[in-house]
C-alpha cells in the first residue's frame, strides 16, 4: 500500500513527539498551549495573490485558500469550504510564514545592552550580562521574541540557547514556549563562558526529553528537540570532538557557530570525513570557509545559516559580499537568520532586503561573472530553505496542499507597497513587519487585522522591561547608557 504525503503528514499527527527530538508533523490540540482566541478552525482565505514558494506552483495571482484543522487542504481559483469562515485577502499577498534559522533568544531583551568596553552591544554587553539572567528573565526575553516574531510574520524559529544556566532556566524557555504556539527548534545548549577545555555534559538533557518531548509532551508537536555546541569558536578541538560523540549517539540535530572572519577554525573537510556533516547539522556564519569546506558541505546537504546583518556587523576580515556568492555557487541551502538583537532586528523583510542588496556581483572579483541575488531567491532564503535547514521542509517553508498551515497574509494598499507590479518584488523591496496583516500557525490565527490575537501585549512588555532594568542595574559600571 502507498501512503501520500498528505496522508502520512496527517498519519504523524497522531504521535507524540519522538524522545529522539525529532520534529513531530503535526501535533494533537492540547487546551493546555492554545487559548481560547486560538483555536485550530476550518478557514477559506479568499482572493489572494498568493506567493507559494513552490516551484511547481509558482505565484498564483489570484487564488484561495482552504485551511482545515491545521493543514492547508486546497489552492485554487475559486474554492468551496461550507462551514469555513473566510478570510477576505483581496488587495493582500498571501505566503508562507518567515523560518528565522539562528536566534538567541534567551537575550531578546538585551536588544539596546551597550557595554561600557568598546561602546559596543554584543560580546562585552553579553559578557557583562549573561550571568545575570534569572529564569524568569529567560521566559520573559523568549516570550517578547516570540511575540515580535509573531508580529512581523516570522512563524518557525530556531531558538538557539547558548546560555542554558540551569534547569529552571530551560524550563522557563519551554514555558514560554509552549506559550507562544510558535513552530520551534529548541537548541539546548551550554553554559555562556564556560571554560574552554570544559566538556558539556549535558546533565540535564535526559529530564528535558522525558518531561518536554516525550509521550505526553505539552508543547502539542509545535517545538522539536536539537542541541548547539560551542564549536571550535568557544571550545578547544579536543572538547569539540568530546561533544560531538554524545551528540552523535543523542540521534539530535546539531548546529555550531562558524567564524565570520579569520582565522578559519571549522573544517569541514575534517568533519566531513568523521561523518558530521549532514541535513542535520546546521552551520551558522563560516564567512571564511575554504572551497573545499563548502564543496565539503554541499556534498553532505549540510545546511547554511546565513545572518546578514551580523556577517558584516560582526567580521573585520572577512567579504560577507564574497561568502555570500561562493556559498551560492558551492550549491549550499543558505537560510537566513539574525542572531541576536542587539545585533540585529529579527525582522525577516529587513533581512531579505538587505541580502538582496547585498547580492550585487562585484567588477574584478570572483563574483563578477555570478548572476546578482534575485527577489525570488531572497523569499526562499526566508521561507523553504530555513525550513529545509531545520529538518522541516515537508511541514512548512512553502504553501502547498498537505502541509501545515503556517500562512501570513500581507497587506497591499498600505503607502510603502502600493502601487504593486511584481509580487514577490514588492515584498522585498518594500514590505515591513507593519503590512503583516494575519498570522497563522499550525492553522492558527495569531494575528488578524494587524492586531496580535493571541498574546497579553500589555504582560509581556512590563515582564520585559522588569527583567531588563534588573539586569542592567545588576551590571553596574559594566553597562553604559
Amino acid at each position: 500500500m502507498t501512503t501520500s504525503k498528505r496522508a502520512f503528514i496527517r498519519m504523524a499527527g497522531a504521535l507524540a513527539v519522538a524522545t529522539t527530538g525529532a520534529p513531530a508533523l503535526i501535533g494533537v490540540a492540547s487546551a493546555r498551549t492554545a487559548p481560547a482566541a486560538a483555536r485550530r478552525g476550518s478557514y477559506l482565505i479568499r482572493n489572494g495573490a498568493v506567493i507559494t514558494v513552490d516551484r511547481a506552483t509558482g505565484v498564483l495571482p489570484r487564488a484561495d485558500l482552504w485551511v482545515r484543522d491545521g493543514v492547508i487542504e486546497k489552492i485554487g481559483r475559486g474554492l468551496r469550504a461550507p462551514g469555513a469562515e473566510v478570510i477576505d485577502a483581496s488587495d493582500m499577498i498571501v505566503m508562507p510564514g518567515f523560518v528565522n534559522s539562528h536566534y538567541h533568544m534567551w537575550s531578546a531583551i538585551g536588544r539596546s545592552f551597550t557595554a561600557r568596553e568598546g561602546g559596543f552591544s554584543y560580546y562585552p554587553a553579553k559578557g557583562a550580562t549573561s550571568v545575570l539572567y534569572s529564569a524568569e528573565d529567560f521566559y520573559n526575553s523568549v516570550l517578547l521574541g516570540c511575540a515580535e516574531l509573531a508580529n512581523g510574520g516570522t512563524t518557525t524559529v530556531h531558538n538557539w540557547s547558548h546560555n542554558t544556566r540551569s534547569p529552571a532556566h530551560a524550563d522557563a524557555e519551554l514555558r514560554a514556549h509552549r506559550q507562544a504556539l510558535l513552530r520551534a527548534r529548541y537548541a539546548y545548549g551550554h553554559v555562556d563562558q564556560m571554560p574552554a577545555e570544559e566538556v558539556n555534559r549535558y546533565q540535564d538533557l535526559p529530564r528535558v526529553q522525558r518531561e518536554w518531548f516525550g509521550e505526553r509532551s505539552p508543547l502539542d508537536g509545535l517545538v522539536h528537540l536539537g542541541l548547539n555546541l560551542r564549536g571550535p569558536q568557544q571550545s578547544t578541538d579536543a572538547v569539540f570532538h568530546e561533544e560531538m560523540k554524545f551528540a552523535k549517539a543523542s540521534g539530535l540535530p546539531v548546529a555550531i557557530h562558524a567564524p565570520q572572519e579569520l582565522p578559519n577554525n571549522v573544517d569541514a573537510v575534517d568533519y566531513e570525513r568523521r561523518g558530521y556533516l549532514g541535513p542535520d547539522f546546521m552551520i551558522a556564519h563560516y564567512v571564511p570557509a575554504t572551497p573545499a569546506d563548502l564543496a565539503a558541505m554541499a556534498r553532505t546537504r549540510t545546511p547554511l545559516s546565513f545572518a546578514t546583518h551580523s556577517e558584516l556587523r560582526l567580521s573585520s576580515t572577512g567579504d560577507a559580499r564574497a561568502a555570500l556568492f561562493a556559498m551560492r555557487a558551492a550549491g549550499l541551502t543558505i537560510s537566513l537568520s539574525s542572531d541576536a538583537t542587539s545585533i540585529a532586528p529579527p525582522d525577516m523583510f529587513e533581512m531579505m532586503r538587505f541580502t538582496w542588496n547585498l547580492g550585487v556581483p562585484w567588477t574584478d572579483t570572483p563574483s563578477e561573472k555570478a548572476q546578482a541575488v534575485g527577489v525570488q531567491e531572497v523569499i526562499e532564503m526566508a521561507t523553504i530553505n530555513g525550513a529545509r535547514a531545520m529538518g522541516l521542509a515537508e511541514v512548512t517553508g512553502s504553501l502547498t496542499e498537505g502541509k501545515r498551515a503556517d500562512i501570513i497574509l500581507v497587506r497591499t494598499r498600505d503607502l510603502n507597497m502600493w502601487p504593486v507590479g511584481n509580487i514577490e518584488t514588492a515584498i522585498v523591496q518594500g514590505g515591513t513587519g507593519s503590512n503583516v496583516d494575519t498570522v497563522l500557525v499550525d492553522g492558527r490565527i495569531l494575528k488578524r487585522n494587524g492586531r496580535l490575537t493571541a498574546y497579553n501585549l500589555a504582560q509581556i512588555r512590563q515582564r520585559a522591561q522588569a527583567s531588563a532594568t534588573r539586569i542592567r542595574a545588576a551590571a553596574g559600571d559594566k553597562l553604559v547608557f
